[in-house]
């Protein structure tokens, strides 16, 4: 039997990415905290850059705002950047508040 997550939300890779430079701990079950660097973030995941101690498929809690505490799953990982995937989609409304305390720019955001 295949270990790691069993996602219910496909690839949904095309979604629409915003930039954003967003440090943040994460929490991991084995690891402890962890400082993460967020680089880009849609509703349905995010990337980070710097290296981790973790594998496909494993979880890790975060907190961000206007949606606060969120799990999400490795979904890849090529050394010094990682792909995680939400445990759900988030909110419009939520995600449109969150952008604007990550992105305090108005012309790094997307069009509304």
């Amino acid at each position: 039997m295949a270990g790691g997550a069993q996602l219910t939300v496909t690839d949904l890779r095309r979604a629409a990415r915003h930039p954003v430079d967003y440090r943040v701990i994460g929490e991991h079950r084995l690891h402890g905290d962890m400082m993460l660097h967020v680089v880009n973030i849609s509703a349905n995941g995010f990337m980070i850059h710097g290296e981790l101690g973790m594998g496909r498929g494993e979880r890790i809690t975060i907190r961000l705002p206007a949606v606060g505490r969120i799990e999400a799953f490795m979904i890849w990982n090529n050394g010094d950047r990682a792909g995680f995937q939400f445990e759900r989609i988030l909110r419009l409304d939520d995600f449109m508040a969150m952008i604007d305390a990550l992105q305090p720019n108005p012309k790094l955001r997307a069009a509304r």
